[in-house]
């Protein structure tokens, strides 16, 4: 079964997922987030197979989200919506496979997929 993979090539963790699945010969389709943003709704499915709500896919570290969003309380629709408008918030590498998604922070949680 192919896995697909949500890539930032400038991402070291996200380098290293990519490796890890060409090591072990998996099919892979890459998807560079930044340049082909994800749709608020692929987002919503993206975290029906994460099995987390949208704030657990935020990048906490990221310059935007501490100026921007840091001390706000907002819904899960308006945290999707900001992830589809502003996708350098969105946690990577996320890998996923069939109805099943990790964020492969570290890498071997590929492996519960």
């Amino acid at each position: 079964m192919k896995y697909t993979v949500y890539h930032n090539p400038r991402c070291s963790k996200s380098r290293e997922a990519v490796a890890f699945l060409q090591e072990q010969n998996a099919e892979i389709e890459i998807i560079e987030y930044l340049k082909d943003s994800p749709t608020e709704s692929e987002i919503k499915a993206l975290l029906q197979k994460l099995n987390i709500p949208a704030i657990d896919l935020v990048r906490k570290g990221e310059e935007l989200f501490k100026t921007n969003y840091k001390d706000k309380t907002l819904s899960e629709k308006e945290w999707i919506k900001i992830l589809a408008e502003n996708p350098i918030l969105i946690e990577r590498p996320v890998i996923v496979k069939g109805n099943k998604a990790v964020i492969a922070r570290p890498t071997e949680k590929i492996n519960e997929l």
